[in-house]
């Protein structure tokens, strides 16, 4: 199944090259947009899946009718991670899509279609780059980390806590980074190049295929107050290596 997941993951993200696509978008909310890309990715996936696994159900982003009974088996999709980075031609957006059974990822793929980086996990059988495996890093001194943060843009009437919060991370590690794409900063803690990642107000789709591998990299994944994750329709998500989750967790 993996195999197959991820050809054809490969054959959707050549739709991110397609500017008569991706030229085409509407405003969805607060300067939230969606491009003909996001729509055009997800019903090529959607037909596959649902043609290939007929008894899973679908959850997708731009879908208008949502599924959010995961106890049953579910394919969790964001056709484009990174929308913003998408119509800036930032090169940082990614194919995200995950199986969900009994309320927690078991399978998941990232692709970013830019850099040919294709991350995969199964669980209980490690996190794979391309085929080889991947760890989070051993950096166990918060002054050496660099985190990943994320500013919750549609929820902009929080913006003076979020970069006060921003600033005690940015006061205690190495430096701070913001590149607009959950699953792939979740991606990046998993191999380690980044230490810690967070963000406020995130959906199923933004984090469950990246939440797998940074839990099957050897990190660990909770909400901010460092509970257990759950598939809420708006949700905060942090995740970093085994060594400094509870120093950045007592900053958050």
């Amino acid at each position: 199944m993996l195999a197959e997941i991820s050809r054809l993951v490969r054959q959707a993200g050549e739709l991110f090259f397609d500017e008569t696509l991706s030229g085409q978008r509407q405003e969805k909310g607060l300067r939230d947009y969606v491009t003909q890309t996001d729509a055009t990715v997800q019903g090529f996936l959607r037909q596959a899946l649902t043609k290939q696994f007929p008894k899973v159900d679908f959850l997708g982003e731009e879908q208008p009718s949502h599924c959010w009974d995961f106890q049953g088996p579910v394919w969790v999709l964001d056709p484009v991670d990174g929308t913003a980075n998408l119509i800036h031609h930032l090169g940082y957006s990614a194919i995200s899509l995950a199986l969900v059974e009994a309320g927690r990822p078991v399978l998941g793929v990232v692709y970013n279609p830019y850099t040919r980086e294709l991350f995969s996990a199964r669980e209980g059988n490690g996190a794979f780059l391309n085929g080889r495996p991947i760890r989070v890093s051993q950096t166990a001194a918060l002054a050496e980390a660099l985190v990943a943060v994320g500013t919750a843009p549609g929820a902009r009437q929080e913006a003076p806590e979020t970069f006060r919060r921003m600033a005690r991370v940015y006061a205690a590690c190495q430096d701070i980074r913001r590149m607009g794409a959950a699953s792939l900063e979740l991606c990046a803690v998993a191999c380690g190049r980044l230490e810690g990642f967070y963000e406020d107000h995130l959906k199923p789709w933004d984090y469950a295929a990246g939440m797998l591998l940074v839990q099957e990299a050897g990190g660990t994944v909770s909400t901010r107050q460092g509970k257990a994750l759950t598939f809420r329709p708006d949700g905060d998500i942090f995740a970093a290596n085994g060594c400094l989750a509870q120093a950045l967790l007592a900053l958050l």
